[in-house]
């Protein structure tokens, strides 16, 4: 059976995942726990943040999923297919750009291309040529010709290993820091790169930081924090389980309060001309009623969902970099 029937056949009975993990763990020698028990659920076609303070377990969890690591406890499959078992059969349809790239300082980055293609036992050699071609394209380096490696810029040496992951059709592209060290320009190519991967029926799973990337591009999330994964869902579905809360700016912000906790509203904080509360269950427009008849006078009234980074400082007790 070939490489694409057997991850055809493997995805009809594996849930719809693309990566599942069952208690996935590794604990070091040194007794240290990176990751624990994580069960990871990916759904084919979707993109998946992977996110969580630097340090909180997400490369090593993925070099795991890679077979990079073995892992002290656990099992994991990618494309329906058990890994590390089954290795040989799913890892062609997977690219992966892990931990910053590694080439040949003075070799081009085609010729850097070559050289990987080369190796890959799978990869038919009479199609390298544009296979190469096209993966340079697809990620802006086609111009840089016959430059050689060791004065790539930081940018281009990471976009070059997005190319080597794309040297031949993948159904799953697993990304660690994708953007790192690209300029603004560089980085909204990467993203369009991966939005346009998604829309292919390519499953991508993206490790971030950075929220900005989150909200861009992912449909699915799952947070990491200290090796354990503690949220995961789609992130419309995460994003709706956060409370709703009102912001209410008037000149007697102390009436506006007695109102609102009158109403039944609760986390009622009254400030210099403004009062927050969390909504609940209560309607808006009943709210605003009450305040006009109390007579408080509103100057705004408005509905606040939590920012992104509010729901993941609030998740994972640390901050984030919001802008990519």
């Amino acid at each position: 059976m070939s490489v694409s029937s057997a991850v055809q056949a493997a995805g009809e009975a594996d849930g719809g995942c693309a990566v599942r993990t069952h208690r996935l763990t590794k604990r070091f020698r040194s007794g240290q726990v990176a990751v624990n028990a994580v069960d990871l659920a990916v759904p084919r076609g979707s993109v998946y943040g992977f996110v969580g303070p630097n340090g909180s377990g997400k490369t090593t969890t993925i070099r795991m999923l890679l077979g990079l690591v073995r892992p002290t406890a656990g099992r994991h499959e990618l494309l329906g297919l058990s890994m590390p078992r089954q290795a040989g059969r799913v890892l062609p349809a997977v690219g992966a750009l892990v931990e910053g790239p590694a080439f040949h300082p003075y070799l081009s980055g085609p010729a850097n291309l070559r050289r990987l293609d080369a190796v890959d036992r799978t990869a038919d050699p009479r199609s390298a040529g544009p296979r190469i071609g096209a993966a340079l394209e697809r990620v802006g380096l086609s111009s840089a010709g016959n430059k050689r490696y060791r004065n790539y810029s930081l940018g281009m040496r990471q976009r070059l290993a997005i190319a080597a992951a794309l040297l031949r059709p993948r159904d799953l592209l697993i990304l660690d820091e994708p953007t790192n060290g690209l300029d603004p320009q560089g980085t909204r190519e990467v993203r369009s790169l991966v939005t346009r991967l998604s829309q292919e029926g390519v499953t991508v799973m993206l490790s971030t930081h950075l929220l900005s990337e989150v909200e861009q591009v992912c449909t699915h999330v799952g947070v990491m924090r200290t090796g354990s994964l503690i949220a995961q869902s789609s992130l419309a579905q995460l994003r709706g389980s956060t409370a709703t809360g009102v912001r209410v700016e008037t000149s007697c912000p102390q009436a506006a309060a007695a109102v609102l906790i009158e109403c039944g509203l609760g986390g009622v904080v009254p400030g210099p001309g403004v009062v927050q509360a969390d909504l609940g269950p209560y309607e808006p427009e009943a709210l605003v009623v009450a305040l006009v008849r109390a007579e408080v006078p509103v100057r705004g009234f408005t509905c606040v969902q939590p920012t992104l980074e509010e729901l993941f400082v609030s998740l994972t007790g640390e901050g984030f970099d919001v802008d990519g």
